[in-house]
């Protein structure tokens, strides 16, 4: 993720990297090229005058912005919804070792272990949504055997912090009604990474993407045509222009669709993993 300062228009304006504008300048390029090759006919070869054909683009122009309206709006929505689940992570693991700092301080062992355990879980989860292995750092061995034993990091971390409260419960040193609170935590944890992963691996409808695209390069293709009689060698640069805006609009939808894959625009998943870590860090019992 990108920072910046919003009331910097300088530094915004100019700004390369993030802005994906060497993709949306080659794409916008290639219809100018198309663009000056139609106005070279019209000039040269053929006389493109239909008149109607700017109200045509007008009413096409108005459903098109339409659908990449909804299109960036659902996009901005997953991107927004991927920060409150990681924003419900933060506050939920400061809740886990909140409590269990206090009902387990009998036990330093058990509480490390614990707190290890939560600070291993954000950076598990930041591991499967970008499909990266995930390798275990300051776990007991029997819990590293644990969770490797199974497919799925995030859970298996949250099964064993599940576990250790329950020894503690057995033990008769955690009533039940605190093994219940603070497990819920854990129960929440692997509520968000589930809700990650819905985002993650349900990209928009197949169908209406296709559409989207279909519609926009049909529209930039044709823009020439509606443009060249009334605007002459002028409808090269609108041209570009309005291609620059259309498809970067359909980009931006893409680029913010999935915000967990590490990109410019994606939510920074490892500055709030650390955030939680130095967290959930400062609750651990003096080695």
């Amino acid at each position: 993720m990108i920072d910046y300062d919003p009331h910097k228009w300088r530094t915004t304006f100019f700004a390369i990297r993030g802005s994906m504008v060497k993709v949306i300048s080659l794409r916008s390029g290639i219809v100018t090229l198309g663009a000056i090759a139609l106005t070279l006919v019209h000039f040269y070869l053929y006389k493109f005058d239909f008149p109607n054909a700017g109200m045509v683009h007008t009413m096409v122009g108005t459903a098109l912005g339409l659908l990449l309206v909804f299109r960036t709006n659902q996009s901005y929505d997953r991107w927004w919804e991927g920060r409150k689940l990681w924003g419900a992570m933060v506050n939920t693991c400061r809740n886990l070792a909140r409590s269990a700092s206090v009902h387990l301080a009998h036990d330093p062992e058990r509480l490390r272990r614990v707190l290890k355990l939560t600070q291993a879980f954000p950076a598990a989860s930041t591991c499967v949504l970008r499909g990266q292995a995930w390798a275990p750092d300051g776990l007991e061995p029997d819990d590293v055997e644990a969770i490797t034993s199974r497919n799925h990091a995030p859970t298996a971390i949250a099964q064993r912090i599940s576990f250790h409260l329950s020894e503690e419960r057995k033990a008769g040193r955690l009533p039940d009604i605190v093994f219940t609170t603070i497990d819920q935590d854990a129960h929440l944890l692997v509520d968000i990474i589930g809700g990650c992963e819905r985002i993650h691996k349900t990209p928009l409808p197949f169908a209406y993407v296709v559409h989207l695209r279909r519609a926009l390069v049909l529209y930039c293709a044709t823009l020439p045509v509606a443009l060249v009689s009334s605007f002459g060698w002028a409808t090269v640069p609108i041209v570009y222009g309005l291609t620059y805006v259309m498809l970067g609009i359909e980009e931006i939808g893409v680029e913010i669709e999935d915000p967990f894959e590490g990109d410019d625009n994606d939510l920074p998943l490892e500055r709030i993993t650390d955030g939680i870590q130095k967290n959930v860090g400062s609750y651990l019992p003096p080695a």
